[in-house]
């Protein structure tokens, strides 16, 4: 519902979303000397991430060093390290959470959880924010609400039919020996390693092959997490890889779940099918502030900033530039200064604390040297 903002609820920034995104770019702001800002979560501090799988972990692996630059890939502020933390190499969700709620307590952020974000609207030079009990101001609004809470259901016709694989709570739950998984990206491929650890047969679809893909950018290749655990012996005995193979549709007939490709194959099974086509984004709750690139992603500046609604950010996942695709934590954390440096120019704070970002390959300036080599 929408009221009227108070004048003790004026803020600098307003952060939208406390996952990785939402956290690390909090600590950032710190780093820029702002100090009036609040997160909104609408649940609790990293409770995306806690919400995943109980059998899935990171795909990057965590590792503290002591070279120049982030402790540790899966880090999302300076100085700290998950793997130091969780004495772990691949996270679970729920431990990631827990490193999550680490950072927050350890810097102080002022996150005010269980708060549901309704709409935020550009008045003025500044924005509303209405959430589910009261209406706040601010200047700026960092949009980091995340993807995991979003999932793409309806790719194909039927696609109700099937199960996504981010509202799974464990695979040790599910049901039947015969499985049909849409999707051999890095969700499908870890859905047929558990089930196929618990000797359940496999059929993976996928449309193109990424299993075969050369690139060492991740965001378009599978994970040498994934791979390892694709040669393992259950794995190869238990999952059969179709490649280049569009479903088409799903469809229910009595007790069986009858799957179809766009070569008109037909393929059946006694439990649903586990979609793990992506995920829709929360980027499209805010889609009027932004305009759209050709991909449907929103269109930033070289600060990460909205080209049609000056003071509207966007932090996470869905951030693109040109061809490259910030999708991972070690990719988008890489941001966090650009958009707290923004943010405190337009303050007029010198944010002289940032320049440390730099040794963390972290780009304040412009994108020029943000080349593929040094994103992926």
């Amino acid at each position: 519902m929408s009221g009227t903002a108070s004048s003790e609820n004026v803020y600098d920034v307003v952060v939208i979303g406390a996952g990785a995104a939402g956290v690390g770019v909090s600590v950032a702001l710190r780093h820029a000397g702002i100090e009036n800002f609040i997160i909104l979560e609408r649940h609790k501090v990293g409770s995306s991430f806690a919400s995943w799988p109980a059998e899935t972990r990171f795909i990057t692996p965590s590792f503290p060093t002591n070279s120049i630059g982030m402790l540790d890939l899966n880090a999302i502020a300076v100085g700290t390290s998950p793997a130091h933390i969780l004495r772990v190499e691949h996270p679970t969700g729920e431990e990631y959470e827990i490193y999550l709620r680490a950072i927050a307590k350890y810097f102080g952020l002022p996150v005010r959880q269980h708060t549901d974000v309704m709409r935020v609207s550009q008045v003025g030079d500044g924005f509303l924010i209405d959430t589910a009990d009261e209406t706040l101001r601010a200047k700026h609004v960092i949009w980091a609400a995340g993807d995991f809470q979003y999932p793409r259901l309806n790719g194909f016709v039927g696609s109700e039919f099937c199960r996504h694989t981010a509202t799974i709570t464990t695979f040790e739950d599910l049901d039947g020996d015969d499985f049909i998984v849409v999707g051999g990206y890095e969700s499908g491929v870890d859905a047929a390693y558990h089930l196929a650890c618990r000797g359940k047969r496999v059929r993976l679809f996928d449309k193109g092959c990424p299993w075969k893909n050369k690139s060492s950018d991740p965001s378009v290749a599978l994970s040498t997490y994934s791979l390892e655990r694709m040669r393992e012996d259950r794995f190869v005995e238990q999952v059969e890889l179709i490649p280049n193979t569009p479903i088409t549709s799903v469809t229910r007939m009595d007790a069986m779940y009858e799957v179809t490709t766009l070569d008109g194959h037909r393929f059946q099974t006694r439990v649903p099918p586990l979609l793990a086509g992506g995920f829709e984004g929360s980027h499209k709750l805010v889609a009027d502030l932004f305009e759209r690139r050709e991909d449907g992603f929103p269109l930033l500046s070289e600060h990460d900033e909205s080209t049609i609604v000056p003071g509207m950010f966007l932090c996470g996942a869905a951030v693109r530039h040109d061809d490259l695709i910030f999708c991972f934590i070690f990719k988008y954390r890489q941001r966090f200064a650009v958009v707290a440096k923004a943010i405190a120019t337009s303050l007029g704070m010198p944010a002289e604390d940032l320049e440390t970002y730099r040794m963390w390959g972290m780009y304040l300036d412009d994108l020029s040297c943000c080349g593929k080599e040094c994103v992926c």
